[in-house]
């Protein structure tokens, strides 16, 4: 798999496996979300390709307290190869070399498989509760 950053002809590859992948919620319009992102460090929006097809994306950042992981995804039928650690391996490293000190994500409570494979990760329960406010509407 290339790991790459995000071109603008993949707006529509991504938002597809958005939809695959059940990432995209009623109140998130996906493409927003990728203008959004390519405002801020569009560096730590990468994609992963194989046989010139984007099976794989991330979305970083980092505000200089803290990352955070967003849009992890990898296709469905591709899923178990070692593409999704990989994904986070390289925004890791990117996030490292921004002088990042810690790593947050989000993860629904009902979504074991994906809590799992962060687990296997490193990624612990910070045992802290997420709050959220919307201050626009897509």
């Amino acid at each position: 798999m290339e790991i790459r950053t995000y071109k603008a002809e993949d707006q529509s590859a991504i938002i597809a496996l958005w939809h695959e992948c059940g990432l995209v919620a009623p109140q998130n319009d996906p493409a927003k979300d990728i203008e959004r992102k390519l405002q801020v460090d569009p560096d730590l929006f990468l994609v992963g390709v194989v046989n010139n097809t984007l099976v794989a994306t991330v979305m970083g950042g980092y505000e200089g307290h803290r990352g955070w992981i967003n849009y992890l995804a990898v296709k469905p039928s591709a899923q178990r190869q070692g593409y999704g650690q990989a994904m986070m391996a390289e925004v890791e490293a990117l996030l490292r070399q921004k002088g990042c000190p810690k790593i947050n994500l989000q993860v629904r409570k009902t979504n074991e498989a994906v809590i799992a494979f962060y687990s296997a990760l490193g990624y612990g329960d910070d045992q802290v509760v997420g709050l959220g406010k919307r201050l626009a509407h897509d």
